[in-house]
């Protein structure tokens, strides 16, 4: 092997910040460390927050729409601080030490989490089961827990999934064919440690303690943390090339700057550096595209520019700088339409669990009951059960009559994903129509649980999974392959961000829907009771907006241009 065929062509480095190894480091030797960090730490995830919007409404007594909308503010949260933890990790630690950091602001809130639903003090009191009180003291504790767990998180989610495609060259057509399905196994990752969460843990919440509920997640936290770190010497690191932040401001002050001169057809004319690499550390030169051509004003040669002397980003920009602004611009519309998905997915850790705890949760004939939390295994098994299908059998097809590399392309993907998404609430407002019609028939309206069985929500958790593994798969891919080099954990926050504005979302319908609907003095679409509600309204304005999502994701994507690098760098 050539001396050049040695090491990786990306940029990436070793733990000792020498360039990597092809042949120690990287592709799927590291990756079970990272999977595996991932499974655990999503096992913690999942195993507290599952449940969470039962936690609220029994242990610390609130209402049921109160309890939806706290657990969807939380959630929401969640997804936004991973804009943190990108930037943190682009501009000046790094993926791996970023992971590092907020994992302890994890492990330190989980453990906090877990003393303020065991210890006598800070625990909620109860008198009798689903009656208990917490003083406001007692919530602060609670909820300070929540929010350092979502700090904590906000740092790793961006990290992982970029770090564990960091370990595939891109510049390496053998090894790069092997990055979708690594985003792939990452999935299926997540939902096996979702799984347990959803069986195991709420079942031990809702039966035995909800200390013990939520020591074992924090627990499975700590095993994350030593699985991630004992691959240290396998992984491959991508340097910080500094605040991405700063280089846009700069990208788009300059053109402004310069919104007077005409940008020159020869798109040679335009100022870039001669060196095979970037300006931006860890990152490759990016070819100059069509449209948006006001930001190319920022890489005009001025009268005033003198390339010769360090240049003023400030005033001149070079032609991958333009192009890191514009791919993030091109990639906005398409972000846009994964909020409602993000809406429809939330559902599944608010009213679909209240609807569940509406109906009759016996298994059979048995004394067993379900916990209505724990359908949500029915969305992780539905995953773990496409993923491979379309990994083994789709791909293969799909790629005979397209020709792509992958089957589809991300964009195909994420929209065979929103499409299927809109069966799970179609079904869901008919299922919901056919409960309440029990209900008035038999004048059911006191009763706690309806005599339908809570299996009748199976399909729609089954649908949301199958929507799952096309569109957040495919957002994940899409967001690292569309990012610039030095901008892929902050790309992959903003797929996060989607999910925190979904969450956000459903709060603010929840909120809009309560206040309209109860303007009368009626008990509104969503009551503590919802034998004297209308949630099947709700699921059906929430279908009518994935149609209309669809479509605009139909028009968006076919305005799209995919990003093109140029050259290695090494």
């Amino acid at each position: 092997m050539a001396e050049e065929d040695v090491y990786t062509k990306d940029g990436t480095v070793d733990y000792r910040g020498n360039p990597a190894n092809k042949k120690e480091t990287g592709t799927w030797r590291a990756c079970p460390f990272i999977l595996g960090n991932e499974c655990c730490e999503r096992l913690a995830f999942y195993g507290m927050s599952t449940n969470l919007v039962s936690y609220f409404k029994f242990q610390l007594h609130q209402h049921g729409a109160t309890a939806s909308k706290n657990v969807a503010n939380w959630g929401g949260t969640c997804y936004i601080t991973p804009l943190i933890g990108a930037f943190v990790a682009d501009a000046y630690l790094g993926r791996y030490l970023t992971i590092l950091c907020f994992s302890i602001v994890y492990v330190i809130g989980m453990v906090l989490l877990t003393l303020s639903a065991s210890v006598p003090g800070i625990k909620p009191t109860c008198y009798a089961e689903d009656n208990c009180h917490a003083t406001q003291g007692q919530r602060t504790v609670c909820f300070v827990a929540l929010y350092l767990i979502a700090l904590g998180t906000g740092g790793i989610k961006p990290c992982v999934s970029s770090f564990g495609a960091d370990q595939f060259d891109d510049a390496d057509e053998a090894e790069k064919k092997h990055k979708s399905s690594f985003f792939n196994w990452f999935y299926f990752s997540i939902n096996i440690g979702a799984l347990i969460a959803a069986s195991l843990l709420v079942w031990v919440q809702e039966n035995v303690s909800w200390g013990l509920g939520f020591g074992i997640p924090a627990v499975a936290m700590a095993i994350a943390v030593v699985s991630f770190f004992s691959g240290t010497r396998l992984y491959r690191n991508q340097k910080p090339g500094g605040s991405p932040l700063t280089r846009m401001f700069q990208v788009i002050v300059a053109s402004i700057r310069k919104c007077d001169v005409e940008v020159p057809n020869d798109k040679s004319l335009l100022y870039e550096i001669e060196e095979s690499e970037s300006t931006i550390q860890g990152s490759r030169k990016l070819e100059h595209s069509n449209g948006l051509r006001f930001f190319d004003k920022a890489a005009v040669l001025g009268n005033s520019d003198n390339v010769k002397d360090p240049v003023n980003p400030w005033r001149l920009c070079s032609v991958t700088q333009v192009e890191e602004l514009k791919a993030i611009v091109r990639m906005l519309p398409v972000w846009a339409t994964g909020i409602i998905f993000a809406t429809v997915y939330g559902q599944m850790s608010n009213y679909f669990i209240l609807q569940g705890q509406a109906m009759d949760n016996q298994v059979g004939n048995s004394k067993f009951h379900i916990a209505a939390a724990s359908l949500s295994m029915v969305d992780t098994l539905s995953v773990l059960f496409w993923v491979p299908v379309y990994d083994r059998i789709i791909v293969p097809i799909a790629r005979k009559f397209s020709g792509h590399k992958n089957g589809l392309t991300q964009l195909q993907r994420m929209g065979i994903g929103l499409f299927i998404s809109i069966f799970s609430m179609v079904y869901a407002v008919m299922l919901e129509y056919m409960r309440l019609k029990m209900v008035r028939k038999h004048n059911y309206y006191e009763l706690k649980e309806v005599p339908m069985s809570i299996f009748w929500q199976v399909p729609p958790y089954f649908i949301i999974g199958c929507a799952e593994v096309f569109t957040f798969i495919g957002q994940l891919e899409f967001f690292y392959e569309q990012a610039p080099d030095a901008m892929r954990s902050m790309c992959s926050a903003l797929s996060l961000l989607t999910v925190a504005l979904g969450q956000y979302l459903s709060s603010l319908l929840i909120t809009i829907v309560s206040k309209v609907t109860t303007r009368n003095g009626g008990p509104g679409w969503l009551p503590d009771n919802l034998n004297y509600g209308h949630l099947d309204y709700f699921f059906l304005l929430l279908t009518g907006l994935s149609v209309l999502n669809f479509i605009v994701f139909l028009m968006v994507s076919k305005l799209y241009t995919y990003k093109r690098s140029v050259g290695t760098l090494r």
